[in-house]
């Protein structure tokens, strides 16, 4: 078969960074390198400061850990997650770039059915360059796409689109499971084999007012629109749950992106998830995340911010409110985060002043 059609992008060089949470050696980076290596890397370690990270010669990073964090924030420090990928979190914060791709160090270049690598972060940034069409649902998925277009019926106000905040890719090899899945389907992996619909060809918009389980193993977005609402929680060591963390992030950030008229584009790119968790494990950290999603995502489902919140900073600290409000009467863990939240956004004005307010949109194009 003949190769696909090469996605033809500016590369971003200097606009974007890359974060990685990890506990390991980024050996992983290796077959990363043709796409990876021209970019800026933050790499957040969890676990023990201690113990030293081995990175590929070639790449320009900065490394942090958890004495970094505790130096950079101070008392604010306690708003990053601890033993937990919610870590992450923090080289966002600590990012200078308009764009932040995040991956996890157990994934690696995917293949296309014809059996070409697929540049992930090439398409990425495609998704992130492109507009989003929120409002009304284009039934041939991404009209920006070469080959697409608008179908008969869809309103010509709003073929415009709009900007595109998050992309959010998907995964071949082993899915991103919760642990009771896991437990009855541990053999199950999406596989490349064609024409089998585990590798689907699309790109879509996310609609307004529907939420989706965001997965943070391939996962981009424009920090400058959308990065206060990209906070990780507290999650791991010395909190109830675990796990959860990027579909904290990932609500939040949807009814802010639903609030401000930004986009949420989820498909393309696939990368390759290679390693299991445990799912005993995964159900101990899971366990009342499972009970309290089914009270989470009515209560975003059902939140409406004020028209004077203009910024995701803005947003974020209503939400805050919000959270403590309605999700603190279930459990006092929810008051800690709604806590955690507002220092969230105060670290993040302390490093990022001249964003602060950045993010304003036009709301009067959105309906």
């Amino acid at each position: 078969m003949s190769p696909p059609a090469t996605i033809v992008t500016p590369s971003l060089v200097h606009e974007l960074d890359i974060v990685i949470p990890t506990i390991r050696n980024l050996d992983f980076l290796e077959q990363w390198r043709p796409f990876f290596q021209p970019y800026h890397l933050i790499i957040i370690q969890d676990g023990d400061p201690s113990v030293k990270i081995r990175v590929p010669d070639g790449y320009d990073y900065e490394l942090h850990n958890r004495n970094d964090i505790n130096r950079i924030l101070g008392p604010k420090s306690s708003c990053i997650s601890f033993k937990d990928g919610a870590c992450r979190c923090f080289g966002f914060l600590v990012s200078k770039k308009k764009y932040i791709f995040t991956i996890d160090d157990d994934c690696f270049v995917a293949k296309d059915p014809s059996g070409h690598e697929i540049n992930a972060l090439a398409q990425h940034i495609h998704n992130l360059l492109t507009p989003a069409t929120p409002f009304f649902f284009n039934t041939l998925y991404d009209p920006y796409r070469e080959g697409a277009d608008f179908v008969r019926g869809y309103p010509f106000s709003l073929r415009e689109g709009v900007p595109t905040a998050m992309s959010h890719g998907l995964w071949l090899n082993i899915p991103d499971y919760d642990a009771p899945t896991q437990l009855v389907k541990p053999r199950e992996r999406n596989t490349r084999s064609w024409p089998a619909d585990r590798y689907v060809d699309a790109v879509m918009t996310i609609p307004k007012g529907t939420l989706f389980p965001m997965c943070a193993m391939n996962l981009a977005f424009d920090r400058e629109l959308i990065g206060p609402a990209m906070y990780f929680g507290l999650m791991g060591d010395g909190h109830p749950i675990g796990r959860y963390d990027d579909m904290w992030a990932g609500w939040c950030a949807k009814v802010t992106c639903d609030h401000l008229g930004l986009g949420v584009k989820t498909g393309l790119p696939y990368i390759s998830h290679s390693k299991a968790s445990n799912p005993f494990v995964n159900l101990k950290k899971e366990y009342k995340g499972l009970f309290w999603q089914e009270d989470m995502i009515p209560f975003f489902q059902s939140v409406t911010l004020p028209k004077e919140c203009t910024t995701a900073q803005e947003c974020y600290i209503e939400l805050s409110k919000l959270v403590k409000e309605k999700l603190g009467l279930i459990d006092p863990y929810f008051e800690k985060l709604s806590d955690a939240m507002v220092t969230w956004i105060d670290a993040w004005n302390e490093l990022n002043p001249m964003t602060d307010g950045a993010a304003m949109i036009d709301q009067g194009s959105t309906i």
